[in-house]
């Protein structure tokens, strides 16, 4: 099946299988290895993704069902050679990332939800921003430092 979808700002067509996972879409055949396959069962964020503003796992999403809409992955926001996202200069104010593995689902599921509360107009107390990073797994921090930078990109 042909689709096509824009991809960190960049349109794309593919042809893919029916049942190919987004994850493998993005990892294999894009060779973007930023999204890390996890438990690959939905349950540890490390392969979130933003799709037309909502992050999801990656590794539940047929990449069939990207067909006409926007993909951001980690590499879609700053990098060595553009300007960091505020989520990112906040992971790295706050100390929030230890050995890197949760953090491109972290940051992303951050940037969506910011994205939203910006659009929508609201600054979301510790709680919600706690409740947001519901699904994302980390071993290494103990998410306070995580939970903190979250915090500190509505404070701007």
């Amino acid at each position: 099946m042909q689709i096509t979808f824009r991809i960190n700002k960049k349109t794309m067509t593919k042809d893919v299988k029916p049942s190919l996972l987004l994850i493998d879409l993005i990892r294999n055949n894009l060779k973007l290895k930023g999204t890390k396959p996890g438990c690959m069962e939905g349950e540890c964020g490390a392969c979130s993704v933003i799709v037309n503003g909502d992050a999801i796992n990656s590794c539940l999403y047929l990449a069939i069902n990207v067909n006409g809409k926007e993909v951001t992955t980690i590499e879609g926001l700053g990098d060595n050679e553009n300007p960091l996202d505020n989520v990112q200069e906040k992971m790295v104010e706050h100390g929030a990332i230890q050995c890197g593995f949760c953090t491109s689902g972290i940051v992303l599921t951050t940037k969506a939800y910011s994205d939203k509360c910006i659009e929508d107009g609201v600054t979301p107390n510790r709680e919600e921003v706690k409740k947001s990073l519901e699904g994302n797994l980390c071993r290494c921090t103990g998410y306070i430092k995580i939970i903190d930078a979250a915090e500190a990109v509505y404070k701007d």
